[in-house]
């Protein structure tokens, strides 16, 4: 077995771990922003599910690079990674997450790009709702596939 494989894996479960308490910490930011209208619990939100995506785009990266051997590259590579990595690679892999997954994906990269070039203060509250009120289903739905892909680099 390749050890570079199965360490990846145990990064992806380990990862996996982060992302899970970031959620975690996201809907707690978002239940004490509804019980306070304080708005810098909006920040605390908005900084989980920025860490939740790029959490989740280190870990892609690490299959990109160590499994198909190549980053995409290019003013638009974080879309191309997230589309790189819901396709199968023949020749290497399965595909990491569904398009389903993917799709959903794109609202979270979408929002840690604001996140990093405006100020926080002018997050709009309803986006970041959406967002965080989906982030548990997202979540369980790329945690079943990423642990499913850590199996097979075991295998």
């Amino acid at each position: 077995m390749n050890s570079k494989l199965l360490k990846l894996a145990q990064e992806i479960k380990l990862e996996i771990s982060f992302l899970e308490i970031s959620i975690e910490r996201s809907l707690l930011g978002w239940q004490r922003y509804l019980e306070s209208n304080d708005q810098l619990y909006l920040d605390s939100v908005a900084l989980g599910l920025h860490n939740f995506y790029s959490g989740l785009e280190r870990l892609f990266e690490k299959v990109a690079k160590v499994v198909d051997g190549s980053l995409p590259s290019g003013a638009n590579w974080h879309q191309l990674l997230l589309e790189q990595i819901s396709l199968e690679n023949p020749e290497r892999r399965p595909a990491l997450i569904s398009v389903e997954s993917r799709k959903a994906l794109e609202e979270y990269r979408g929002l840690r790009h604001v996140v990093r070039n405006v100020y926080a203060f002018q997050l709009e509250p309803e986006k970041l709702r959406l967002l965080v009120e989906s982030a548990p289903s997202i979540f369980t739905q790329i945690k079943t596939e990423c642990l499913a892909f850590a199996s097979f680099l075991e295998h």
